[in-house]
């Protein structure tokens, strides 16, 4: 009670506090002219928190035997993330349920990921566990025909569903990278469902499930001790397909080839009910940029940051993106137009800086139109305050994004599995904050010389031609020729 009651009395004082601070501001004829970025007089100066310039807990990498690297970033915290011997799914979980785990499997493009997140005294149950659902899965013939199953209703979803945005990523990809590497389809083509086998399966994970190809990574684990369970399930085992030399590893370079992919669509009822999303014909436009291994990777970073974009209804203010380029020239200014976003892939080869844009049919020329111009104008010095808030945004983003333990996780994972090292958030930042507009020029120039790749998708009766935004793209003002019509 007496706890309870100074902390009542503690409040009080800082309401009292408060209500004082404000009656001091608000007597008086007006408001005192105090800029926000200065200190209020009579407020106690803030004590931060600061480091030396290192991190307590550097990304520790250790290389076993047979080539599989193993790495750790130590956090606080009583939880880390980091199958003939299970007999099902069920067990699985029944399992990680013991030491309050989950588990998660994802694939991008380039990169497939087993991740699981259970408290730190469960460490050697969880690599045993990952090393079997890796190494030894059953792969039965009900379970892959459940799996063939899922995937087409995800195939008739993609085409079903109001959001573009995945599917337009795959067609520009498919359209940058013809035929190649990322270029290729990320979900699996009708056509193919059925003809995927156990035999199949197994091909694949032994040309690519191999050690070298593997990184442990983990977060909140004592190094040794996750080196220590990696020899113990990981180096030694024999994988369930047998210790075949793989033989079909595609070790191509990606090959940015632009050019275009069209769907005609019917868009009209993607989206029925009582308010019903317009008609829109969607664009996306890109060009080729870099590869995250390159030194130009954070200049374009701060490039995608500093057009940003979303959508029309989009709410929010400074650090909600709505004084991003893609607002500000275009979105503040054509009212007919319901989204101008920018996005940039990159991989370890390429990379791909493109705009997704979304109006009226009627009004797709003229939209393709607005994009090119913004394209060219990514060449012209950017302004200091702009700039700076880019990089701001970009490092707010960095550092708050990786507030988070599985972001760590992922982290680690595809920086040693690319690199074979970590760079830590404070470097990171210093590249941020020593881009220049003179390098953010640079890029841009090299990158208006790529040829563009177009996505388009819905009614594309008013689309330009391929070879007009193309010239689009090559001229002083990002205009397309004009054309003269007799009749409409």
């Amino acid at each position: 009670m007496a706890t309870h009651m100074s902390k009542c009395r503690s409040w009080s004082r800082v309401q009292r506090f408060g209500i004082a601070a404000y009656r001091k501001y608000s007597s008086g004829s007006g408001y005192p002219n105090i800029s926000l970025s200065s200190p209020l007089p009579g407020i106690p100066k803030p004590v931060f928190a600061s480091v030396d310039g290192q991190e307590k807990y550097e990304t520790k990498i250790t290389t076993l035997d047979n080539g599989l690297r193993v790495a750790s970033q130590n956090k606080f915290g009583q939880f880390c993330t980091s199958t003939a011997q299970y007999g099902s799914k069920d067990e699985i979980l029944l399992t990680l349920e013991k030491h309050g785990g989950i588990c998660d499997c994802q694939t991008s493009r380039d990169t497939t990921m087993y991740a699981v997140s259970a408290e730190v005294k469960g460490l050697d149950t969880v690599v045993s566990l990952l090393s079997d659902v890796v190494l030894q899965p059953r792969l039965l013939d009900e379970e892959i025909e459940m799996t063939r199953m899922a995937v087409r209703f995800e195939l008739e979803d993609l085409n079903m569903r109001p959001d573009p945005e995945p599917l337009l990523t795959e067609m520009i990809h498919a359209a940058a990278y013809r035929g190649n590497t990322v270029g290729l389809p990320r979900v699996c083509p009708v056509d193919n469902v059925d003809k995927i086998d156990k035999k199949v399966l197994h091909r694949y994970l032994s040309n690519y499930y191999c050690p070298e190809r593997m990184v442990l990574a983990g977060v909140g684990i004592e190094h040794e001790h996750l080196v220590k369970c990696a020899r113990k399930y990981l180096q030694d085992v024999k994988p369930v397909w047998g210790m075949n030399t793989a033989a079909n590893v595609d070790l191509s370079v990606a090959q940015y080839t632009g050019g275009i992919i069209k769907m005609e669509k019917d868009m009209s009822d993607v989206s029925l009910g009582p308010t019903p999303i317009p008609e829109l014909t969607h664009i996306m436009i890109g060009l080729e940029s870099c590869s995250f291994l390159e030194d130009d990777f954070i200049p374009f970073a701060v490039l995608n940051m500093m057009m940003g974009g979303g959508g029309s209804f989009s709410a929010g203010g400074p650090g909600k993106g709505m004084f991003t380029r893609l607002y500000l020239n275009v979105l503040n200014r054509h009212h007919w137009m319901y989204n101008a976003t920018s996005y940039h892939h990159s991989y370890e080869d390429s990379g791909l800086l493109c705009i997704h844009a979304s109006a009226d049919p009627r009004q797709v020329r003229e939209m393709v139109e607005i994009i090119t111009r913004e394209f060219i104008q990514m060449a012209a010095s950017a302004g200091e305050m702009e700039l700076e808030r880019a990089k701001t945004q970009l490092k707010s983003m960095l550092m708050m994004n990786l507030e988070s333990r599985p972001v760590i996780f992922e982290d680690v994972g595809r920086q040693v599995l690319s690199t074979g090292k970590r760079k830590l958030p404070h470097e990171l930042c210093d590249l941020i904050s020593n881009v220049t507009a003179s390098d953010i020029k640079r890029v841009t120039t090299k990158m208006l010389r790529s040829k563009p790749a177009v996505a388009a998708l819905g009614d594309l009766k008013e689309l330009p031609s391929y070879e007009h935004i193309q010239a689009a793209l090559s001229s002083k003002d990002g205009r397309l020729p004009r054309i003269y019509r007799l009749f409409r």
